[in-house]
Formats: C-alpha cells, sequence, structure tokens
C-alpha cells in the first residue's frame, strides 16, 4: 500500500500545490486522481516517486518513508508513464521498452528478450521492434510507453494523463488494453486525469481534488456517481452522472426479442412471420451480423431490399456491455431499437428503448440499499428515453 500521510507541496513564492492531502492507496488497484486544472494531481503523483519533494507530510510504500531509500533506486521501482510516452528518439522500440532493465544490470539480450514479451502484452506487433518512434502513431508510441513501463516488472506503476494526446477511438483502445494488462498483472496503479470518464471507467478508486490540491471525495466509481460528498464534487461530475451511473447495471437481464431478425435470404413466408412482432425487421447476412433495419412495410415481393435498409447504429455485446450502452445504442438507432450482438459480432436480440427503461427500474428496485443513485438514474434515463 501506498499511504499519502498529511502531505503537502509548498513551492517557494507561497504558492500551495498541495494542501494536507492524505491517501491510502490500495494494492493490486487502480487508484485515478482527477479534478480541475490546477488542483495539483500531477504535483502528487511526482511526489509519490519523489521528482517533486513534499514539503510536510510523509509518503509511506508498504510501511517505510520513501525519503529512506535512494531517489534513483525509489524511481526504478516504479513504471512512469507521461503524456506522448517520452521516448527516446534515437533508439528502436525494442531498445526503448529495454531501457530499465538495462540500468538495472541486466545483459541486452535478456533486455530485448522481455522487450519482445512485452510488446505482445500490449498489442504491439512484433514487426515494430526494429522501428523508431516516429514511424509509429500516437496510440503506438503509447503502448510502447506502458511496455517500457513495465519493463522491470515494477510493482507500482504511475500514469500522468498518458492516454490526453491521442483521438478518442484510440484513447478507448488504450484504456481497454489497460485494463486487460491490470486484470493479468494485479499492478497497484495511480492513475492521473481530467477527464471524469476516464476516471470512472479505469478506476478501483477515485480521488476527486479540488483546486487548491485539497482532497474533496476519495471513493470508488459507483459511489462516487451516487454519493457525491459536497456542491464541488456534484458540479465537477456534471449534470450526466446518473446516466454515466448506468455503467455499473449489466445488460444481461435484458429480455432480448429474436422474432424480429431476418436473413438476407429469408422467404416471403419467414418475412411475413416476423413482421407481426415487431415495427421492424433487423437484417442479418448469412454469417448472422446486422446489416440493417427494414420496415416491414418496404419488403417488396416477399424479398429482403439490402438497398433500402436503415443503418443498425452501433452494437452492444448482450450480457458484457452495461445499461448504459444499451440506452447509447437505443438512442442513437433510426428505429429507437438497440441491436444486441454476441462476442462475435452476430445479432442476438433487439430491444426497445420502453424495455431499455424498465429493466433501468428493476436495476434500480432490486438496489434499494443505494437510495440516493435511483431516482435520480431514473429521471436522467428516462429524459433520454423521451
Amino acid at each position: 500500500m501506498i499511504r499519502i500521510d498529511s502531505v503537502t507541496k509548498r513551492y517557494p513564492d507561497g504558492t500551495v500545490a498541495v494542501d494536507r492531502l492524505s491517501l491510502d492507496i490500495p494494492d493490486r488497484a487502480i487508484t485515478v486522481l482527477v479534478g480541475p486544472s490546477g488542483c495539483g494531481k500531477t504535483t502528487t503523483l511526482r511526489m509519490i516517486n519523489r521528482m517533486v519533494e513534499p514539503s510536510e507530510g510523509t509518503i509511506l510504500i508498504d510501511g517505510v518513508d520513501s525519503r529512506q531509500q535512494p531517489v534513483n533506486t525509489l524511481r526504478r521501482s516504479m513504471g512512469y508513464v507521461i503524456q506522448n510516452a517520452g521516448l527516446f528518439q534515437h533508439r528502436t522500440i525494442v531498445d526503448n521498452i529495454a531501457t530499465v532493465p538495462r540500468m538495472l544490470g541486466w545483459n541486452k539480450d535478456k533486455a530485448r528478450a522481455r522487450a519482445r514479451e512485452l510488446m505482445e502484452r500490449v498489442g504491439l506487433d512484433a514487426s515494430f521492434a526494429k522501428r523508431y518512434p516516429y514511424q509509429l502513431s500516437g496510440g503506438q508510441q503509447q503502448r510502447v510507453g506502458v511496455a517500457r513501463a513495465l519493463a522491470a516488472d515494477p510493482p507500482v506503476l504511475l500514469m500522468d494523463e498518458p492516454f490526453s494526446a491521442v483521438d478518442p477511438v484510440v484513447r478507448k483502445g488504450l484504456q481497454e488494453e489497460l485494463l486487460r494488462i491490470q486484470e493479468e498483472l494485479g499492478k497497484t496503479i495511480v492513475f492521473v486525469t481530467h477527464d471524469i470518464d476516464e476516471a470512472v471507467k479505469l478506476g478501483t478508486m477515485v480521488a476527486v481534488l479540488r483546486t487548491g490540491g485539497r482532497l474533496a471525495q476519495f471513493a470508488p466509481p459507483a459511489e462516487l456517481l451516487s454519493d457525491p460528498a459536497d456542491a464541488f464534487v456534484e458540479d465537477f461530475l456534471g449534470a450526466d452522472r446518473g446516466i454515466r451511473r448506468l455503467s455499473f447495471f449489466s445488460s444481461a437481464g435484458l429480455d432480448l426479442l429474436t422474432a424480429p431478425i431476418v436473413a438476407i435470404d429469408a422467404t416471403a413466408e419467414q418475412l411475413a412471420r416476423a413482421a407481426a412482432d415487431a415495427p421492424y425487421l433487423l437484417v442479418t447476412a448469412l454469417d448472422g451480423r446486422p446489416l440493417g433495419w427494414s420496415e416491414p412495410a418496404g419488403l417488396t415481393a416477399g424479398q429482403v431490399d439490402a438497398g433500402q435498409l436503415l443503418p443498425y447504429g452501433r452494437p452492444f455485446v448482450a450480457g458484457r456491455d452495461s445499461l448504459r450502452a444499451a440506452l447509447d445504442c437505443a438512442v442513437l438507432s433510426p428505429t429507437g431499437w438497440a441491436v444486441a450482438v454476441d462476442a462475435e459480432g452476430r445479432a442476438a436480440g433487439v430491444v426497445s428503448q420502453s424495455v431499455i427503461g424498465d429493466a433501468i427500474r428493476g436495476a434500480h428496485a432490486a438496489g434499494r440499499e443505494q437510495p440516493q443513485a435511483a431516482p435520480e438514474i431514473a429521471a436522467a434515463a428516462q429524459k433520454v428515453i423521451r
């Protein structure tokens, strides 16, 4: 465990970046520091590895004061990932990743073998090993940065807004990759971000800091969203925090309809039977993957006209994705119905906005032990549904 005990950072001009901050950062979990600009997130992170020295208070790592060991030894025991990866431009990818093991005295072959192993773990093709950073995309460079931080197998990983410089699609992929790696390795991760959605998605625990470097709230994401400590936290979480809270409800209990799903080669009899069960039919390819929506009235001569299909929008994975994902899919669909797929992308069923609303209310009823969450989520969701 990392214990931050009444830590203050005061600069010579009198500026207080962090003010009497106390946090117990749990082992083998992701703790996210989030808050507005200037609230001391990065300063706090850098005090953990003593890139910034505290003015007051102590930071204990597994019960030992961080100041009791040489600073270089401390830093080499922690992985560190920053924006834009911070790679050495004159070194190949494999040698960038091997940097810390080489500093620790590993021979070149062993360090490079470890680097290639980590390239696979973070989703980098082996062919990138001899390339240089400028030959990789921003997202690929960030993966190299994560691999380099993991190279010496440190128990602690510090990450300072590592995904903020990439586009939203790449950022989502990097977040999912981090969660996958964390599930496999179980590191103690301290992650800094200014994005509350990223904090909620990644954090086991989330620390919200207010301007001036004071702790506003420290809680699991679900508790943070359902029960903000004060007006500052509530305002920082945003007006749509009820919708965000739906991320913690599973879509597993949704009542999916399969009757309105028809294959592109469906017979007239099959189309007529399916059209009796729903206002729209979901047309799939022969392999079961969705192609688009068709209105029953749009079927001519008992055949599907592929050129007249409405887009089916973004599907959700049945049972794996949340009710938030399902609701989002239904809202974005031109028909108002969400498409559920299985892990291979085949259509598993369709579900209407009203059924999703019923599932949300059911989840609330089952979770009355969190009474403050239910009314707000229901109200927010119903605004979207309407």
